[in-house]
């Protein structure tokens, strides 16, 4: 099974401000539904409490410790570990599994993951959020589109 990272970054690598992304981008929203449709999502609690509700066409899996999201909300599936999350998605035979945030989570799953696929947007904001690191030595670039308010670029593990 195949674990990407996708997540949308500021030039200064900043993902979040207060909960929340710090801009909003109908065209790399558009892209993140296309390219996570019908694949697991997992995401930590704050990231899923941002969104406010499951995102459609995809199995919704939070890491946390409160099993209350599972039963709050229709079609969510909680485990308390990234691990347990990995286990469960390969016993269901996914072949992608897409972790999307937040800043916790991307720093636990980026030394599992065999492809990131990161929006860098046009802008340098502050934030309290941040994505790791890029590192060439762990990375190489293998795509990249340009548009007007970014470029998404896809690299894979070396």
């Amino acid at each position: 099974m195949e674990k990407i990272i996708i997540v949308a970054v500021s030039e200064n690598y900043v993902i979040g401000k207060d909960g929340q992304m710090p801009w909003h981008s109908k065209e790399d929203l558009k892209h993140f539904k296309a390219t996570t449709m019908g694949h697991p999502i997992v995401m930590g609690r704050r990231t899923f409490e941002s969104l406010g509700k499951p995102l459609k066409g995809r199995t919704n899996i939070v890491i946390t410790r409160n099993n209350a999201l599972q039963e709050e909300f229709e079609g969510v599936i909680t485990f308390d570990n990234l691990n347990a999350a990995y286990k469960f998605c390969e016993s269901q035979g996914g072949k992608k599994i897409f972790i999307i945030g937040g800043g916790q989570l991307y720093n636990e799953a980026i030394s599992d993951a065999d492809k990131l696929v990161v929006t860098h947007m046009h802008l340098n904001i502050e934030g309290d959020t941040y994505f790791p690191e890029i590192k060439p030595t762990d990375w190489k670039l293998v795509s990249e589109e340009r548009f007007d308010e970014f470029d998404i670029r896809e690299y894979q593990r070396n």
